[in-house]
């Protein structure tokens, strides 16, 4: 069964957003909304309607048919869930002191984000 366009649309708007390094609080204020209607969004909680849309996609700089291209967001969620499957494997191949070390090293690439 093919995914609800509420869904599809709101993966697109995170995606987009997290490729701009944009938290929720800043694409809200970019688009002229509260950050808890961004995620709602986002989350396909909201029948977002087509001025709310265009809004958005103003603000992160693409146009309204870019968060219509759900092509790119099979694509990007396939490379990482590739990406993140190879992970595990290695991590199910190390010790646990190993492990350890490297979750302390991602931790610490994600705070600097």
């Amino acid at each position: 069964m093919p995914e609800n366009v509420l869904v599809l649309l709101g993966k697109r708007i995170r995606d987009l957003r997290k490729e701009q390094g944009l938290s929720q609080e800043q694409l809200a204020e970019l688009s002229g909304f509260h950050y808890t209607y961004i995620g709602a969004v986002e989350r396909a909680e909201k029948n977002i309607t087509v001025m709310n849309v265009s809004k958005i996609a103003a603000a992160l700089a693409v146009s309204v048919s870019d968060l219509f291209s759900y092509s790119k967001i099979s694509d990007t969620t396939q490379n990482k869930s590739r990406d993140i499957e190879d992970i595990v494997q290695l991590l199910l191949k190390s010790d646990h002191q190993r492990v350890r070390k490297i979750k302390n090293v991602i931790l610490q690439i994600l705070d600097e984000d």
